[in-house]
């Protein structure tokens, strides 16, 4: 990985404005690296061993049958900044899309592409390091194998220059308005060391999470259902054109109870612990 980056690179990338985006899936927080100005597209592709979304089956199980590709088109607009110039209020909005081989029971064209996540989020830094996002969650299925969901999410990120911010802490909270209801929460750590120095080092971390799905959000009669997840991720910034980017390869480990993992029967694997990697190019204007 460290070869290919630096193959791609022309020169180390430094930079130091960022912008908030809220994931299409769980609605858990990142920084994106971006140039100098207000609006900052945002582009983001990424493919995976399988689609698991919030360690329940989404379109595929895991395997390289099918191997599932995501495209995902963002936006970030700094609204308001504080009297250091750095960025206060953002408006961000993404579309993640995502393409497989298609099923013999998805026959709608277009076969393949299976699902649309679309989000809107107004995101707050009171300070430097803490973010918090409102943000609306539009999930729907282009080729129909999947209804259309919709979800209402409150997140908090810190990333302080402090010990906790080395951690990462990143809290979810999430209510389904339309679909099978409930509520679903997520806390997460990610600890990470730099290897090198500047911001232009690659970056080892090692993703920590805890999700819970409460009063039927992982469906009717599920009650309230829990996962954990474990893994390694390393990230290398990269200047790509004119574009400011990040190369992940995450690795991570689905750690289900028994009621959740049996819920898959017969549409994917019921193994309480599901192996699941993905390697990912940001890029942010």
């Amino acid at each position: 990985m460290a070869a290919a980056a630096a193959a791609l690179c022309a020169a180390t990338p430094a930079w130091s404005q960022s912008v908030p985006l809220v994931d299409t899936e769980d609605a858990t927080l990142s920084s994106v690296s971006v140039g100098k100005g207000t609006v900052h597209p945002i582009l983001t592709l990424d493919v995976r061993n399988g689609d698991y979304a919030r360690a329940v089956y989404d379109a595929d199980g895991p395997g390289l049958n099918r191997v599932p590709v995501h495209v995902a088109i963002g936006l970030a607009v700094v609204l308001d900044r504080d009297a250091g110039g750095r960025g206060r209020w953002f408006l961000t909005a993404q579309s993640s899309n995502g393409f497989h081989g298609p099923s013999v029971e998805e026959r709608a064209v277009p076969r393949a592409f299976y699902e649309s996540n679309n989000i809107a989020a107004l995101a707050w830094r009171p300070v430097e390091g803490l973010t918090a996002a409102l943000a609306y969650t539009v999930k729907t299925s282009p080729n129909g194998i999947d209804p259309t969901t919709q979800e209402a999410s409150v997140s908090v990120a810190w990333a302080g220059k402090d010990v906790l911010g080395e951690l990462g802490p990143n809290v979810a909270i999430t209510r389904r308005t339309q679909g099978d209801g409930g509520v679903f929460t997520l806390a997460s750590l990610s600890p990470s060391q730099a290897l090198g120095k500047g911001e232009g080092a690659a970056k080892l971390s090692l993703p920590l999470a805890l999700g819970m799905g409460w009063d039927g959000f992982y469906g009717p009669g599920s009650g309230d259902r829990a996962y954990g997840s474990v893994g390694m991720a390393l990230s290398q910034p990269l200047r790509l054109g004119g574009a400011k980017a990040t190369l992940r390869a995450e690795m991570l480990a689905l750690i289900r109870d028994g009621a959740l993992a049996a819920a898959e029967a017969p549409a994917a694997t019921t193994d309480r612990v599901v192996p699941l990697a993905t390697l990912s190019l940001r890029m942010g204007w």
